[in-house]
Parts: structure tokens; C-alpha cells; sequence
């Protein structure tokens, strides 16, 4: 064990096991975690090459053998759970991702969300058997976010009851589906539905796209990959279109809505229950920001105590870089926010399986909020995350450039995030409709649930004086700064809310009113984002019964409030909520907490519980011993196989004797 991380480990004020326990849940689930993990960590047969020597190709199929692996593995140990599926997962893949990624979440979750019950039957089980491997094919070269621009048509004939796929533009081409280009042999295609002469808009199909057993592609089906991305070496995303493609109307998703053998069309009773897996997706995707961050400053914060790098003191040994103020600036707050993430994660999951089960007794009242907080939620944390992820290795200095870092993995393969399952502004200009109604509804008088509860009073004098008497709000009181930050989300919507109103009232078309302020909408929704990450992370406190466990948690929460009021003083001081004089007190107790927080670092990012396994990194080692293990690492590079590469005989040499 590297001596500076031993005497960090025993400096801390808390145990490290009893925030893994909160992180988990409880005692009982980090004993089941670990016990998963171990079975992965200590089977021969996932002890793989290194994919960083790797070319694209080796690496798919070393994704592919992992993931049948996978699966065999966990059926010899019967692993059914879906957590304890994702535990022994998580151990295998580490950062990276798997082509079957797409046919375990979004295909499954379609067919168990959107099926009816007699295409339950049929299909489920061969794809929970492997014999069905799916993926879920919703964008298009021309259209990604913007569902209802979507050109993929599902053309109903009644003659055979048969829908015909059709991709009538090279816009309409199916392109990024995970796992589409070599890996699947169905689909779940989103496309216009129509029928009897009319459009009915975006609705969900099972899709055989590949010949079972040959695996050759369908005729009238062209499918392929779409070639090397910025990360995701392992994964063939791909491209898919139709030319006439014929499946029978019972491939048609009819949970919600369906067509009838002569045509006729049933509607769902919401539209949005057609974009319930979305939902799902998004929600887990505030889970993996949380990881994703997690990962990423362990590593940067245990590499950070085991760096030594020039003076502090003129004369005197070279100090950790982890004493230097502006290291613990960069990296403290990622860290608290990190914990945030991870709490807010947990809100997510079980605010969508309660929601869940609510709309499948009928009851649909919180489905649009729950569908505006997943949107916001997920722009505004992998937004935080994949910035925060690029400090981190920035903070590593030179050695976290290279891939045995692991932050480089992790940054490529987290970072597509903010684009997938919803560009991140417009997922957050979706979050300020749902604002933008609740306003409306409560200047009506309508009494306001949930998040938005702040907006029940919502005349302008009235937040006007809240601000006024918010000035006397206490620093080191975290629900005085969850006061805060309710009241500058509530600010910034109500301002966005009348600009637009404004715009409405002065003749302005809708469409044109909306457009003209989106720039302070999103403002309003990362500031209820904010507050709503900052609430539940104080919210959390309250279960946390272990005293220096819950002093070190708020020490945490406590940074991340400031710290993001000291990132955005304009809207607190316009607001009215702090003055000057305050803010000058916050940058200061901002530096006192990361005073608090440097002796108990190391234990904080232990607390994750992230094996050496999971990180894939030199830099982040559990026993520090970096420098001779990142030698070592070097070695393995195909370049060193030969000390003369072969191209100095083919190309140098020769230039050199003609010089």
C-alpha cells in the first residue's frame, strides 16, 4: 500500500463502510453487492486483454464473448434480480459499454411496459432466452429529439392485416441504435402510424430485421454499422431502413393504443405513455452521472494523493497535490456533487417505479411531471457530470491524457449522454413547458403538487418580498439555502413565464413568443433543476442516523449549496436573495469547507466501493502504487513487440540516405 493513502485512510473522522452502507441502501445490500461483484472479480474467465491495444473490430467481438459470457455466467449463478443484474454487469464492463446494452434496458423494457398481454407471451421470454436480441431504433439521420419529425411510416393494410415499413428519404435512415449493426435481429422501430387514409403519429413496432439462424438481413431490410465514433469502441451502432417491409398488425406495440383488424384506430389515454421507456432511460441516465462523476473522482482524488509536484514552502519536499488549494477547489464540490447525484438517482428510480404502478392502475396525475422532472433532470446532471468527468482528468495533469488513466473511458463513453435519449436543451426546454403550464395553472388558482409546489403564490410582489426576506438567510443553515434556491427558481420561472405571456399579449404567435425567450426558459429550468438536487440532498440528511457519517454528509451538502450559489451570484443578487456582503462570507466559507473536507478525501471516494475492476485505471488503485504499474502498462503496447518498427525500414531509412 502506498504510504501517503495509508496515512489518508487512517486521518478520516468517519468509517468509509457506513456511507457505503447509505450509498447502497443498507448493510444487507452492500454484503449482497459485494458478494456479485466477487463473482466476477475472482472468475479466470473475465480476466480479458487490455482493449486499449485493441482495434475496433477485436474490440467488438472481445464485447460480444464478454456479454455471452455474461450471460451464462449469470444463469449458472442464478442471477435474476434485475440490481443484482446490474451489479454483476457493472463489475464486468467497468466504464465501458456492451453491445447487448440496448436489448437488456430499452427492448425489454418495451416489450414489458408496451405489450399487451398475449405479445407478453410471445415475445418476452425468447428475449429474456437470447433467441430474440433486440435493439430500439427511434433516431433518424434527419431527426433526432424532435419526435414528430420522425419519417420512418408504418402504413397499415387491412387486405392482409400487415404494416409496410417504409423509409421513404435518405433522412429517414434509422442511424445511432446501439447493438443495430451487427449484434440484432429485431427492432423496436418507432414510426408514423397510418391507417385508413390518416396519420396517428409515432407508434412502436417489433421488428425482425435479421434471418434467425443465418443471420443475414431480411429481404428489404438494409442494416449496417455506422462506423468509428468518438468512444463507444465496443458497440456497432448502426443503420437501418425499409423499402416495403411487411410485418402483421400484431407486431404493432398495443398496450396503450392499437389498430384493429379493419383499420380502426384505438387511441392511448395519454400520449406520453407511448414514451414511457424514455422516461425509464432517463431516469437511470441521473444514475450513471452519478457513477460516471463517481469514477471519475476517485480516481482523480486518490492519484491527487499520491502526486507530489513543486513547493509550497520554498526548500521543503514536494507536498501531495492534493494540499494545493486550487486541486481541492477543482475537486471537492465534483465530489459533493457526485453524493448529490447519487441520492438524486435513488429519488429518480423510485419515483419511476411508484409512478409506474400508479399508471398501471389508471392513475395518470403524476406521469407529466414525472415526465418533465426525468428530462430536466437528466440534461442538468449529465451536463454537471461530463464537464466534471474533463476537470477530473484535467486535474490529473499529464498522466490522465493517457487511456491507463481510465478517465479518458470514461469521459467518451459517459459523454454522448447530453445527446442521446434527448439533446440536453431541448430535454431542458421540454422541463420548462411543464413550468410554464404550472405557472399558468396556478395564477388560475390551481392548488400545485410536487416540485413545483413553490409555484402556488405567483404574483410578482409576493416573490418580491419573499426575496426581500430571504436576505436574512443563514450560510451555514441548509434549509435556509434550500430556501434559497426555491426562491430563485421561482424568480427565474416566473420572469421567463411573463416574458412569454408579455410576447402573447403584444400579438406574437405562440410558437414565436416561446422561441424568443427559450434563453431564459432554460435558465428557469436548470434553477429548478438546482434547487431540486440541492433539496433531496438535504432530504437525504435526514435518514442518516451514524453522527460522523451525517457531519461529513452535510460538510458535503453544505459545499455543493455554496459552492453553486457562488457560481451563479447574478441570480441571487438580482433576485434579492443575498447581498454582497453575503456572498463575500460564502467564498470564504467555501474554502473553510474545503479545509474540512481534504483529511477525510480519500475515505469519501472509498466509500464508493469501486474496485480496481470496475475503475480500469493505473492512476485510481486502491493500494496508489501508480508509477511502476503505469510501466508496466507501457510495455504492453504492440508498438514495443519490436524495438524496430517496420516502417522505419520502409519510409525513415530510405529518407535518410538521401539527406
Amino acid at each position: 500500500m502506498n504510504p501517503d493513502l495509508s496515512r489518508e485512510r487512517a486521518a478520516a473522522f468517519f468509517s468509509p463502510e457506513s456511507i457505503t452502507h447509505i450509498l447502497d441502501g443498507s448493510p444487507e445490500r452492500t454484503r449482497r453487492r459485494r458478494e456479485i461483484e466477487n463473482l466476477v472479480i475472482n472468475d479466470p474467465d473475465f480476466q480479458n486483454e487490455d482493449p486499449n491495444f485493441l482495434s475496433r473490430s477485436e474490440r467488438y467481438e472481445l464485447a460480444v464473448k464478454k456479454s455471452a459470457l455474461m450471460v451464462q455466467k449469470m444463469r449458472q449463478h442464478g442471477i435474476s434480480d434485475p440490481e443484482e443484474i446490474y451489479w454483476y454487469k457493472r463489475t464486468c464492463l467497468g466504464c465501458r459499454v456492451e453491445p447487448l446494452s440496448l436489448h437488456f434496458s430499452m427492448f425489454q423494457n418495451m416489450l414489458e411496459i408496451q405489450c399487451e398481454d398475449s405479445q407478453r407471451e410471445k415475445w418476452l421470454l425468447p428475449a429474456q432466452r437470447l433467441h430474440v436480441i433486440g435493439t430500439y431504433a427511434q433516431t433518424e439521420l434527419g431527426h433526432g429529439t424532435h419526435l414528430r419529425g420522425l419519417e420512418t411510416t408504418a402504413t397499415y393494410d387491412p387486405s392482409t392485416q400487415e404494416f409496410i415499413l417504409n423509409s421513404p428519404t435518405v433522412t429517414s435512415i434509422k442511424w445511432w441504435p446501439g447493438g443495430l449493426g451487427k449484434t440484432a435481429n429485431h427492432a423496436v422501430v418507432l414510426a408514423q402510424l397510418y391507417t385508413q387514409g390518416e396519420c396517428k403519429g409515432l407508434h412502436a413496432f417489433i421488428v425482425p430485421i435479421r434471418q434467425m439462424g443465418t443471420h443475414e438481413p431480411l429481404p428489404g431490410v438494409t442494416v449496417g454499422d455506422i462506423g468509428p465514433k468518438f468512444g463507444f469502441d465496443e458497440i456497432d451502432n448502426g443503420f437501418l431502413s425499409f423499402n416495403k417491409f411487411r410485418i402483421p398488425r400484431e407486431n404493432m406495440l398495443m398496450k396503450f393504443a392499437k389498430v384493429e383488424p379493419d383499420g380502426t384506430y384505438v387511441k392511448p389515454l395519454s400520449d406520453k405513455l407511448t414514451y414511457g421507456t424514455m422516461v425509464f432511460i432517463r431516469s437511470m441516465i441521473v444514475g450513471d452521472s452519478a457513477r460516471s462523476l463517481a469514477r471519475a473522482c476517485t480516481i482523480a482524488i486518490r492519484y491527487s494523493a499520491v502526486r507530489h509536484q513543486s513547493e509550497i514552502r520554498a526548500g521543503e519536499p514536494e507536498p501531495q497535490i492534493l494540499d494545493y488549494q486550487t486541486q481541492q477547489y477543482k475537486l471537492f464540490p465534483l465530489l459533493a456533487a457526485a453524493y448529490a447525484f447519487n441520492f438524486v438517482g435513488s429519488y429518480m428510480s423510485q419515483t419511476y417505479h411508484r409512478i409506474t404502478g400508479d399508471i398501471q392502475q389508471g392513475n395518470l396525475s403524476e406521469l407529466p411531471e414525472l415526465h418533465a422532472l426525468s428530462a430536466g433532470l437528466k440534461a442538468f446532471t449529465t451536463w454537471v457530470a461530463s464537464a466534471g468527468i474533463e476537470e477530473c482528468r484535467m486535474a490529473c495533469g499529464g498522466h490522465g491524457y493517457s487511456r491507463c488513466s481510465g478517465i479518458p473511458d470514461i469521459y467518451v463513453n459517459f459523454t454522448p449522454s447530453c445527446t442521446y435519449e434527448g439533446e440536453n436543451t431541448v430535454m431542458m426546454l421540454q422541463t420548462a413547458r411543464f413550468l410554464f403550464k404550472s405557472f399558468t395553472a396556478a395564477q388560475s388558482g390551481q392548488q400545485l403538487g410536487g416540485m413545483v409546489s413553490y409555484l402556488n403564490d405567483v404574483s410578482r410582489q409576493r416573490v418580491q418580498a419573499q426575496a426581500v426576506a430571504a436576505r436574512s438567510i443563514e450560510i451555514n443553515d441548509l434549509n435556509s439555502l434550500v430556501e434559497a434556491y426555491k426562491q430563485r427558481a421561482a424568480w427565474l420561472v416566473v420572469g421567463a413565464a411573463r416574458n412569454v405571456q408579455s410576447d402573447l399579449k403584444r400579438g406574437k404567435r405562440k410558437d414565436d413568443a416561446w422561441n424568443k425567450n427559450t434563453v431564459d426558459l432554460v435558465r428557469a429550468t436548470e434553477a429548478h433543476c438546482h434547487y431540486v438536487v440541492v433539496k433531496l440532498f438535504v432530504d437525504k440528511l435526514s435518514e442518516v442516523l451514524d453522527t460522523a457519517s451525517h457531519r461529513i454528509l452535510s460538510t458535503l451538502c453544505l459545499l455543493y449549496a455554496l459552492h453553486g450559489i457562488s457560481k451563479n451570484t447574478g441570480d441571487f443578487l438580482q433576485a434579492g436573495l443575498l447581498a454582497s456582503s453575503q456572498l463575500e462570507q460564502i467564498q470564504q466559507r467555501v474554502k473553510d469547507l474545503l479545509v474540512v473536507i481534504r483529511p477525510n478525501a480519500v475515505a469519501l471516494v472509498d466509500a464508493f466501493d469501486y474496485s480496481d475492476t470496475q475503475l480500469s485505471s493505473v492512476l485510481g488503485r486502491y493500494d496508489g502504487n501508480v508509477y511502476e504499474n503505469m510501466f508496466e502498462w507501457a510495455k504492453k503496447s504492440p508498438l514495443n513487440k519490436t524495438q524496430v518498427h517496420e516502417s522505419f525500414h520502409k519510409y525513415l531509412k530510405p529518407l535518410q540516405s538521401k539527406l
